[in-house]
């Protein structure tokens, strides 16, 4: 899920989600498609739509292979490239034929407002917020992203900021040297994580039907940044709830690294041109954190985005 949906740009990501190729997963952002998806996906005109994309699927695949024939090496790779994206596509339609005859979970849909969009930021982020928190509640998946807004250009999140009376949400982070921008980039932050605050509250006050807690000493959640001031891919701050009995233990503030104690929010950057500047202090990649967090999990991964290594501390 994300404000702006699809997949953006290399500059402009709109999805937190990839394939194990390293594709980027379009994103949804209409709350009734989500929910449909979810929770709409049983009876005969679901199946129905099952097959006309199996039968364009097929065809597509043949057209392709015959395709194949004619080009040269390189232009075989790029095919190859692209099939791997349609191997994707058919692992999701089996998936999606073996859900097909499976009773539908009924949820209590009084906190869900389908139509609302980022020009109501509000209802939209507690809608959003909702479908993850109704999707774990009846175990309709175990893992969910959600997207808030995008590192640079316009679109609809920028609609978020202008709901707390803030202009532009790209400019933020540029304006926070002038009058009132530390504060006004505070506001805008404070903002998102009360509307994460929410959602971590309504884990912790839902029961497990098992007994085991409630859902959010079985969640592992996580609020964060793709960059710190002056959109710098450093000094990252991040949030994580959640996770009792996977082992995480949270109410900490933890900082990683050393020569940055005395300019947390500028990474020791003090202009926009500072991405250019020579790093002069320790940081740790935030890869450590990701691959401590999915051996935590009971993943087996020894690294992450080329990085070795784990967090000690978390």
């Amino acid at each position: 899920m994300s404000t702006n949906g699809g997949v953006g740009g290399p500059r402009g990501a709109q999805t937190q989600s990839y394939s194990r190729s390293g594709r980027p997963i379009p994103a949804l952002n209409h709350p009734k498609q989500i929910f449909d998806m979810l929770f709409v996906t049983s009876g005969k005109e679901a199946a129905a739509k099952l097959a006309r994309s199996k039968s364009a699927l097929d065809l597509l695949i043949a057209n392709t292979h015959l395709l194949g024939r004619k080009l040269s090496r390189h232009d075989q790779g790029t095919l190859e490239q692209y099939l791997d994206a349609v191997r994707d596509t058919e692992v999701k339609l089996e998936k999606a034929r073996q859900w097909i005859d499976n009773p539908i979970p009924k949820v209590d849909t009084s906190n869900l407002t389908l139509e609302a969009g980022p020009k109501e930021a509000q209802l939209y982020f507690e809608t959003m917020y909702e479908l993850i928190y109704l999707s774990f509640l009846s175990d309709s998946t175990r893992v969910a992203t959600f997207q808030l807004g995008r590192e640079n250009g316009g679109g609809p999140h920028n609609l978020l900021s202008t709901a707390v009376g803030l202009g532009n949400a790209h400019a933020l982070t540029h304006a926070v040297k002038k009058p009132k921008g530390w504060e006004n980039l505070g506001t805008y932050n404070r903002y998102q994580a009360e509307e994460f605050g929410r959602f971590i509250q309504k884990l912790k006050d839902t029961k497990e039907p098992n007994g085991q807690g409630n859902i959010l000493d079985n969640t592992f959640a996580m609020h964060g940044s793709a960059s710190s001031s002056f959109h710098l891919s450093r000094n990252y701050p991040i949030i994580s709830a959640g996770g009792k009995n996977l082992g995480f233990e949270n109410g900490r503030y933890l900082k990683f690294g050393k020569g940055n104690e005395d300019n947390q929010a500028g990474a020791g950057i003090v202009s926009d041109s500072g991405w250019r500047g020579k790093v002069e202090i320790e940081e740790l990649p935030l890869s450590k954190l990701f691959i401590t967090i999915l051996q935590r999990l009971g993943v087996e991964a020894n690294s992450f985005a080329g990085i070795t290594g784990t967090l000690e501390r978390v």
